[in-house]
């Protein structure tokens, strides 16, 4: 599998891609944004698996790199970075990043990742769920076939992510649903660092849709989804 990996730090760079080159992996370094975007560019290469994204880049802000990637691939992004907030990690999924890895990180939870990302996109679970049928819940209307939800006749944006965790629990309101079967049916994955991923997405999801009651946390458990009161 081709990986771009984007970081300004050689060091660092010549150390992860031999990690990465003995896992199987044909890296391509890119120093700074600019390297990375032009990197995407030939047509006649074998695209890329996976692009590791550092966000700590020399010439643009990495957040606006990640921005920019998206709008030319879908191929999936990892964002590598030392901001540990759950902000700065929504931010990063909003602009279309796959998931992300916080500094420092340990090198095999990082290729675990980068595995499940893969995953993830080949065996094409970013479709949309089979039900057809669109879903009223107070203010919130979710179209299963269009991917669309609005909040009092307003569309809100969601991610792929966000969208497919939304209908998985907006399906069966009340209904407890464990964090396993959340990261199974939505990530297609068992791997239980996803649990992390899932805890951001819920939070993003609260903050979008102004609804911060509308998925309710059971301790120990998992979540589920409160049917407001229109």
């Amino acid at each position: 599998m081709r990986l771009l990996l984007v970081e300004d730090d050689d060091h660092v760079a010549a150390a992860l891609s031999a990690v990465l080159a003995r896992h199987g992996f044909q890296v391509v370094h890119a120093r700074n944004g600019e390297e990375a975007l032009r990197a995407l560019l030939p047509a006649d290469k074998e695209p890329f698996g996976v692009i590791l994204l550092d966000l700590g880049l020399p010439d643009q802000d990495g957040y606006e790199v990640c921005g920019k990637i998206r709008k030319r691939t879908a191929t999936p992004v990892i964002m590598v970075t030392a901001r540990a907030d759950v902000r700065s990690r929504i931010h990063g999924l909003n602009l279309g990043a796959d998931d992300y890895v916080t500094k420092p990180y340990d090198t095999g939870e990082l290729l675990a990742r980068i595995h499940a990302v893969a995953r993830r996109t080949t065996s094409g679970e970013d479709t949309a769920p089979t039900p057809v049928a669109a879903l009223s819940l107070g203010p919130v209307a979710i179209e299963l076939p269009t991917r669309r939800v609005s909040v009092d006749g307003e569309e809100v944006q969601l991610t792929r992510k966000e969208f497919d965790l939304l209908a998985l629990l907006a399906q069966r309101p009340g209904v407890v649903f464990r964090r396993e079967q959340i990261i199974s049916e939505v990530w297609r994955t068992s791997w239980e660092g996803t649990g992390r991923t899932l805890e951001v997405h819920v939070a993003s999801l609260r903050s979008k849709l102004r609804l911060p009651a509308l998925i309710e946390t059971v301790r120990g458990v998992g979540y589920r989804l409160v049917a407001p009161s229109a």
